[in-house]
């Protein structure tokens, strides 16, 4: 059972778009999580205008399981705001993210836990991609870009499983592209990024929802203005009176 310095409550946002054949099989993962935990946890769902069958799949495990909460978003904003959603409504200390897909998988949360003593977040590194070779040479080329501009050393910025300390993560400044950055923009508050090795799937069911010009292009015109803010964000300390 995980033990920590202070007692420690975590919500996991997930955001749901159009994933109806992975939400069966991602309740079972995360009912055997929620065994191991040790720690509250809830698990909160982001429904981003799903125009499938998700949303009635989601309104089903929520009012069978208190643990499950489900937020859901009148049409699609997207990954970012859909994260911005749960961590505006988060109340537990720590916040964490996953996909629905799959890809990434709850039990690897209990790996990044016990860093939280220490570091403000905790972020996966995917070392045995599970992807298709275009869709891995997009990330590789993306990321180089981005840590060769910005200069954050983060190795998987894209890794969708994240540990964050709530208050660092509401003072993240918001934007559509922000999923992106979540680790650098936990960086420019002064916060200790850990980097981790997590497992990676083949996608369980379903088709992908990015492709080469928002995997490229977007990422690149979202780093000019990350680098912008780089640049020009606030840091200050207060000293004590004497």
């Amino acid at each position: 059972m995980l033990q920590f310095k202070e007692n420690k409550k975590l919500t996991i946002i997930i955001p749901v778009f159009n994933e109806e054949e992975c939400l069966d099989q991602l309740q079972v993962e995360m009912d055997r999580f929620l065994l191991k935990i040790g720690i509250e946890t809830r698990i909160l769902f982001i429904n981003d205008g799903s125009t499938d069958n998700s949303f009635k799949i989601l309104q089903a495990i929520c009012s069978a399981d208190p643990s499950y909460e489900l937020i859901s978003l009148e049409s699609n904003r997207g990954l970012s705001t859909a994260i911005k959603v749960g961590i505006d409504r988060c109340h537990t200390s720590l916040v964490g993210y996953m996909d629905a897909d799959l890809q990434t998988r709850p039990d690897d949360f209990l790996k990044m836990l016990p860093y939280m003593d220490e570091f403000d977040m905790v972020t996966g590194i995917r070392k045995k991609r599970e992807d298709k070779l275009l869709k891995k040479l997009a990330s590789q080329i993306a990321n180089n870009c981005r840590s060769l501009m910005i200069g954050d050393n983060i190795q998987d910025i894209c890794c969708p499983l994240k540990i964050i300390k709530t208050s660092y993560a509401k003072n993240i400044p918001f934007f559509n592209g922000m999923h992106r950055f979540i680790s650098t923009l936990v960086q420019f508050q002064g916060g200790k990024v850990k980097q981790t090795p997590v497992q990676h799937f083949p996608r369980y069911a379903g088709t992908a929802k990015y492709h080469l010009r928002n995997r490229l292009i977007g990422p690149f015109i979202d780093t000019l203005a990350v680098l912008w803010m780089k640049h020009r964000y606030i840091h200050y300390c207060i000293l004590p009176n004497p």
